[in-house]
């Protein structure tokens, strides 16, 4: 296959690592690789060139039926724990990573292609991915990226051609990710679960100068580590509760060691706010519902924390009380993200010790009203020091509208002691408060359309959207309002 019209300037440094973290392996072709959509600006970021890309050759490396120069395809080894249940081996049973790229701003980012075939690891598992599942993590992971959060990247989809059977007959697909990197929780799992504690300092002091260079000098540098990786994912599990973001599935080999969202199955966002909301099909007990995704990342970090234990003193008691030291700051890290989230959607500049009972307040009359999560906020953005008719707006999203008359009137109050004017106030509001989500049953009339029609156009106009989260846009009011009753979307399904 002609690749001299394309450029992938990799420069891999997993794949240096010894010869156990990893299965090499080319992506298994497949018959008749068509481009869904590629993401340009992020091809740029690559240094890229789109135009190349979209060609016949770049929608073979895409697909997997072309392997790159300078690439050096692996699959990687980890394991994990899956609700709660462990499992010494998973790695990556249906993804391959081609290699890495250093972007436009000099940082180095994986390119993986997911569905790109069966690997060691993919326990009798076809190694395929469904175009809905490509499609829900390219909409998803685009969006996050648009709303701030800090995630993987879609850089391409494509269809493959081929069918793929799970319950029913799919149009196949590959993912083209990218990625800080894919090193996981269930990573450092995997070598302390075999005590090759060579192999867990090989992975930290790799992981160290990847993704926290300036830890290499501390006095401690795999305490440093932990505590760093703490404090990433506090923030970012943060955001997905600020944001109403449910994960789905928050297993350790599904929890990014560089603080992304990664693995996006089941994932979906609210729409009626309460805090027990479940959507994945799989999470029968709701161990990863909405509220508890803080506890459940607590969960997971003190599993990296005992995975780490031989590295951090060889005294076993003494690393023990450095690790839980390291893991009982994860609540306080977490409240102090949240509580300063929280007050810019509420549109407070200073930190007052009301603030927290006012915002959980908040929630609990949302809860108890069913109140559409995103619209709440939003609508809050546009109201004024004194009540007017923008009231409204956010009164008819509660059942007993008196129950949000009586919380605006605290709010009010605490707005006054600001000392901030509305139009100001407002405009930081609405930066924090996005207007378009991927809601559940646009995302699924996107994946309907494409599976069953080959129409991508509301794939399409929903990803150009939802680029732009916070900005209100003409002719785009069908992608801010909450489903009807019947476009509820009550279960959200992994790919696999």
């Amino acid at each position: 296959m002609d690749t001299s019209t394309l450029t992938f300037p990799f420069d891999n440094t997993f794949a240096q690592l010894p010869e156990r973290f990893y299965a090499r392996l080319a992506p298994t072709p497949v018959s008749s690789p068509r481009l869904v959509r590629l993401n340009d600006a992020l091809a740029r970021q690559l240094s890229l060139d789109p135009a190349h890309l979209t060609g016949a050759s770049g929608v073979d490396v895409f697909a997997g039926n072309c392997v790159p120069d300078r690439a050096d395809p692996l699959a990687m080894a980890y394991a994990g724990f899956q609700f709660g249940s462990w499992v010494p081996q998973l790695g990556d049973g249906r993804a391959i990573l081609l290699g890495e790229l250093i972007d436009c701003d000099g940082q180095r980012r994986d390119v993986q292609l997911k569905g790109a075939g069966p690997t060691p690891f993919s326990r009798m598992g076809d190694g395929r991915a469904g175009l809905g599942p490509v499609l829900r993590e390219y909409i998803v992971s685009e969006a996050m990226a648009a709303l701030g959060i800090p995630t993987t990247r879609s850089l391409a989809a494509v269809l493959t051609g081929e069918r793929v059977i799970r319950e029913n007959s799919l149009p196949g697909a590959v993912l083209t990710r990218v990625a800080s990197s894919h090193i996981r929780v269930g990573t450092f799992q995997y070598f302390a679960g075999r005590r090759d504690t060579e192999a867990l300092g090989l992975l930290a002091d790799h992981v160290i100068h990847r993704h926290y260079p300036n830890l290499a000098s501390a006095d401690d540098p795999y305490l440093a580590l932990l505590s760093a990786v703490i404090e990433r994912q506090a923030a970012l599990v943060a955001q997905w509760q600020l944001i109403g973001f449910i994960h789905g599935v928050m297993n350790t080999d599904n929890m990014s060691i560089a603080g992304e969202t990664i693995d996006y199955g089941p994932c979906a966002f609210m729409d009626t706010y309460h805090p027990e909301t479940v959507y994945s099909s799989i999470d029968h007990r709701g161990r990863y519902a909405y509220q508890n995704q803080p506890p459940i990342a607590h969960w997971n970090l003190a599993g990296l924390a005992q995975a780490l234990l031989p590295l951090l003193s060889e005294n076993e008691d003494e690393a023990v009380e450095k690790a839980t030291a390291a893991i009982n700051t994860f609540p306080e890290c977490f409240k102090a993200s949240y509580t300063a989230g929280l007050g810019r959607k509420l549109g407070l500049s200073t930190v007052d010790v009301g603030d927290e009972v006012l915002g959980s307040d908040l929630l609990e009359r949302m809860a108890r009203n069913k109140a559409d999560f995103t619209l709440t906020f939003r609508y809050l953005s546009a109201l004024s020091q004194t009540q007017n008719d923008a009231d409204n707006h956010v009164r008819a999203l509660f059942e007993e509208p008196a129950e949000f008359d009586q919380w605006a009137t605290d709010w009010r109050v605490r707005l006054a002691q600001e000392g901030v004017a509305d139009s100001e106030r407002q405009d930081e509001m609405r930066k924090a408060n996005p207007l378009y989500i991927p809601r559940n049953h646009l995302v699924e009339a996107a994946i309907r359309a494409a599976e069953d029609s080959d129409d991508l156009a509301p794939f399409n106009h929903l990803v150009t959207v939802l680029a732009s989260p916070y900005q209100q846009q003409p002719g785009a009011d069908a992608y801010a309002e909450p489903p009807e009753p019947e476009q509820v979307v009550h279960q959200t399904f992994c790919g696999t």
